[in-house]
């Protein structure tokens, strides 16, 4: 079992419309997180950026299309293009989202949530353990948003989750505002997910925008960080202490300033809840 994670501070998402402007500029700013498939197959000009951030910055790798849920099994081309790049980045953290998102052979592209019982959790450890033999090295499953229940599911969500990331020895990344969109739109209090979750299992947090569509909430990671997820955040903190956290902003993106903005916001909120831990923290993986 994973019991230690890398405390990083805050980091944001490398997005290309912002190449430019870290290259030139080498903002303050504490990690970056890349989606693991944008760079699997790519060279030229994509992995060069890549290679100049990280003299200047931790990586984290997050994934969107391990399809860990799924009953087909895991794909082993993928791994094995996953694993590559793992081997060559050497990221701080991987992760993936606790989901399916491939069917008879064919890319959903979309992240469906698995329904809450016993044999989902049984499939699902068995291939966690593959993965991270595989890559040798543990792994982080995010909560997914979601928009619709099974009626055949045996637990609530936050328990679904920490039995598969204690019996498989992974690690939970926390995504605040997925817990706040289903919250509203399943009913449940959100402190209720929060508190049950165990703090050793907690690597990471996922900060974001949604999109409120009156009787539900959207996952859309457009927009601020809205009030409630900033307070829920703090409640997270409070519970699980200075856990790196990654501030999302996947569509409509905004000048690099806005992303700091967002960070620096996540910074003072770690301070004041934890009584100034962010200058404390340990950057026991950052680049020398």
């Amino acid at each position: 079992m994973k019991s230690e994670w890398p405390k990083l501070g805050v980091g944001v998402g490398l997005r290309t419309v912002h190449y430019e402007h870290v290259l030139n500029h080498i903002p303050e700013m504490d990690w970056f997180e890349i989606v693991s498939e944008n760079f699997m197959d790519s060279g030229g000009r994509p992995r060069y950026i890549l290679d100049k951030i990280r003299e200047h910055y931790p990586i984290v790798m997050h994934g969107v299309s391990l399809s860990i849920g799924s009953a087909d099994g895991l794909d082993q081309e993928y791994l094995e293009r996953l694993k590559a790049l793992i081997d060559e980045v050497d990221p701080q953290l991987v992760s993936d989202h606790l989901c399916f998102s491939n069917a008879g052979g064919d890319q959903l592209h979309d992240l469906l949530p698995l329904p809450h019982t016993d044999e989902a959790i049984r499939l699902v450890v068995k291939q966690v353990k593959q993965v991270q033999d595989f890559i040798e090295r543990p792994i982080m499953l995010e909560n997914v948003s979601s928009y619709f229940s099974f009626k055949h599911s045996e637990m609530p969500e936050w328990e679904f989750i920490t039995t598969i990331a204690e019996e498989a020895g992974c690690g939970i990344l926390l995504d605040i505002n997925n817990i706040y969109v289903n919250a509203f739109n399943h009913k449940f209090d959100p402190l209720t997910f929060i508190n049950a979750i165990p703090p050793h299992l907690v690597g990471q947090f996922h900060l974001a925008g949604h999109s409120d569509h009156d009787t539900y909430l959207f996952d859309t990671h457009v927009g601020p960080i809205i009030e409630d997820v900033w307070k829920l955040y703090q409640v997270a903190l409070k519970r699980f202490g200075c856990v790196s956290t990654l501030i999302e902003w996947d569509s409509h993106i905004p000048p690099f300033q806005e992303l700091q903005d967002e960070a620096n916001r996540a910074k003072k909120l770690m301070n004041i809840t934890l009584d100034n831990p962010y200058d404390q923290r340990r950057l026991d993986a950052h680049p020398s």
